[in-house]
């Protein structure tokens, strides 16, 4: 079961880092050519790490949870750059899914981390 008070906290994160990640690519031509998708991808994929380390439940649940939160964070930063007229709004749905994808995968390694920090390594 997903804990939504961890995936709220996770996804404000992700959402805030989104923001000023977009802002950034909106006034800095360096950060919208060569770190935009990067970027978002790395914010969401933190976003279900944060995730999959808080809660700890197992790696389907961290995996999902972290999907969940990269999606949401991926929404807010697309519909951002889209409103800026910095992105066509035919990059939301490819944009979104590489940003589940990393998400989940960040709740994998965020599990992982939680099995560490469980046997004290």
């Amino acid at each position: 079961m997903i804990n939504i008070k961890v995936l709220v906290r996770a996804t404000i994160v992700g959402i805030v880092l989104q923001l000023v990640l977009m802002g950034a690519a909106h006034f800095i031509p360096y950060v919208a050519q060569h770190v935009f998708l990067f970027g978002g991808m790395m914010i969401s994929a933190t976003a279900g790490y944060l995730y999959g380390m808080d809660t700890g439940k197992g790696y389907f649940t961290s995996a999902t949870g972290g999907a969940v939160a990269g999606r949401f964070c991926a929404l807010v930063g697309v519909g951002a750059s889209v409103m800026l007229k910095d992105a066509a709004e035919t990059v939301i749905p490819l944009f979104t899914a590489i940003c589940v994808f990393t998400g989940a995968v960040g709740g994998l390694f965020g599990q992982m981390s939680a099995n560490m920090r469980k046997m004290n390594l």
